[in-house]
């Protein structure tokens, strides 16, 4: 087999402890492998000067499933007035042979190949779908296999649908509970669980137009602690490695840094992760009743080493909001910017709303919430419990990675930043106080050995013997928006898939899943809720490893160990 070297490149390797050594990579058979014993390589790549990382994960990003598509044709001028990057269209040659382009595909939501091919652009080599609906299951793996070069996986939707409310409703045995959690994920092939304003989606259907973490459902009479601690033990239990991803009650309201505590706490200590944390940070203080309430919430993340969190940065311009909280974007319909709008259910399992919005610069509230997530950011001590977020393509598109990088490295391009936002915003910020510029190593953390962990990629995230030779190399710029825009080489399994920011190949990515272990006998309860109330056959409700393979254009099946039991 042959054997491929990165000469003289600086690595970042968080995980193996290697901040800023210069060592040579090895890439042998689609693996990261030690030196050769007689030093013989077969090609040889200069990275001399430039930084090396593991490639990019992007642990919560919506890339697939029915609300994806709604985005897309909520927004067909995205796609008519995304000009290529290449006018010409024209092929380059070099000894690498041709690189590839592609017409027009989209900002807010690109389509799937373009999803893919940009990701690889930057450097990124994995992203995860967090809302996956059980019913819609297939659907959003035929997506996710339609995008090229990466590997992904989806984190399925629990906590709204009727059979679990009913059981928790009814008192039903906690491990009847936990088996189902066990079944859906198998069912679905997912790779965790994912819950959205616990209870309030169904509560919305009684006309509940809130509902905090202590409130009863109307019809149900269980609380979102209820749902919350149900399914943070369900998944320690049956020992899958990223906890509960939490999207938290009261999204975007003022005043829900309690709600945003609570649910922290909900947890009674067990892993839980909560996302696009920046929606979930607003005060009430001024005059405009709304406030920045990142410093409360990072010092509550702090405290809590069994709580992690990604940030959900918003990015100014022009994005579609898509999130399973019906109720939520029900309420911010009257905000759509253009002016159209769509919320959906499936088969009371959960369901949709997609909004297109505007992130304005001289918008006081906007420009609060671009400082927030910043400031959490910067606050939170801990990179390992932290990851890079846009919750793409709510606060912004993924494409916008490098310059969020470029606002947490270079203080003095994000005060100038700062400068340019509603004055107010400015005046009612600790932003410009806060000294901290993240370094490589941070970076390499928050955007690809700290997902990695989180998500329990034994293999992913780090450059040491035995790891996937996913790999990233940057030229060293000064302009780090630039330098991560533009690697030098992007390796996926070994093979060069990019070079200077240009595709040259587009491999097929893998599938990253979970099988917990779970008492079967559930299935009884669930063939007879699905007989009497669903409109699919329960016989073909459980997605084989032959048609997850065939919904992935035959990419390799990635399963992830569950924890061993202690």
């Amino acid at each position: 087999m042959s054997i491929s070297r990165l000469r003289g490149g600086r690595l970042y390797d968080p995980a193996n402890g290697i901040d800023g050594e210069v060592r040579d990579l090895y890439i042998r058979d689609g693996r990261i492998v030690a030196p050769p014993a007689d030093g013989a390589v077969d090609v040889d790549y200069d990275a001399q000067g430039m930084i090396v990382m593991a490639g990019g994960i992007d642990l919560h990003s919506h890339i697939g499933g029915g609300k994806t598509n709604l985005s897309r044709l909520l927004l067909p001028e995205d796609h008519r007035d995304d000009a290529p990057r290449d006018a010409s269209y024209e092929a380059v040659q070099d000894e690498q042979g041709r690189y590839l382009r592609m017409p027009s595909c989209g900002i807010c939501t690109p389509g799937t190949l373009a999803t893919g091919y940009r990701y690889a652009e930057m450097g990124y080599t994995a992203a995860f779908e967090p809302a996956m609906i059980a019913s819609n299951a297939r659907h959003a793996h035929l997506e996710m296999g339609d995008t090229p070069i990466i590997d992904h996986g989806a984190y399925v939707m629990l906590g709204n649908d009727e059979l679990f409310l009913q059981m928790l409703a009814a008192k039903d045995d906690f491990e009847r509970l936990r088996d189902y959690v066990g079944w859906t994920m198998h069912a679905s092939r997912a790779l965790g669980v994912k819950v959205v304003n616990p209870g309030g989606i169904s509560a919305f259907k009684f006309n509940q137009r809130s509902l905090d973490v202590d409130e009863a459902h109307a019809h149900y009479g269980i609380t979102p602690r209820d749902v919350l601690r149900t399914l943070t033990r369900a998944l320690t239990e049956l020992r899958v490695p990223h906890p509960l991803h939490v999207h938290a009650s009261n999204l975007g309201v003022p005043g829900n840094i309690d709600s945003t505590i609570a649910t922290m706490d909900a947890a009674d200590g067990l892993p839980i992760h909560l996302t696009h944390i920046q929606f979930h940070s607003y005060g009430t203080e001024g005059p405009r009743k709304f406030s920045s309430g990142a410093r409360a919430i990072a010092e509550a993340a702090n405290a809590r080493p069994n709580v992690s969190i990604d940030v959900g940065q918003i990015i100014f311009g022009q994005t579609v909001t898509a999130s399973g909280d019906t109720m939520m974007q029900f309420k911010n319909a009257p905000l759509a910017r253009p002016h159209k709008w769509i919320v959906g259910d499936i088969e009371c399992d959960a369901g949709c709303g997609v909004v297109p919005f505007r992130y304005r610069e001289q918008s006081y509230v906007n420009a609060l919430q671009w400082i927030i997530g910043l400031e959490i950011f910067l606050l939170v001590n801990d990179p390992w419990r932290v990851s890079m977020t846009t919750d793409h393509p709510n606060g912004g598109p993924f494409t916008s990675y490098p310059h969020l990088i470029r606002l947490l490295m270079d203080k003095p391009f994000r005060d100038a930043q700062l400068d340019r936002l509603h004055p107010e915003a400015k005046v009612a910020s600790a932003l410009q106080e806060l000294k901290r510029e993240y370094s490589l190593y941070e970076i390499a953390i928050v955007t690809r050995a700290g997902p990695a962990r989180l998500l329990g990629l034994k293999d992913r995230g780090h450059l040491g013997p035995g790891a996937a030779a996913d790999i990233a190399v940057y030229p060293d710029d000064a302009d780090r928006e630039r330098m991560f825009t533009s690697p030098a080489y992007v390796f996926k399994d070994g093979q060069l898939v990019a070079r200077d920011g240009n595709l040259v190949s587009t491999p097929t990515g893998g599938i990253h899943f979970v099988s917990p272990d779970f008492d079967r006998s559930i299935e009884t309860t669930l063939r007879q809720y699905s007989e009497a109330n669903l409109a699919t056959n329960f016989a073909h409700a459980a997605i084989s490893d032959d048609e997850i393979c065939a919904c992935c254009r035959g990419g390799r099946l990635l399963p992830v160990a569950c924890f061993a039991r202690a």
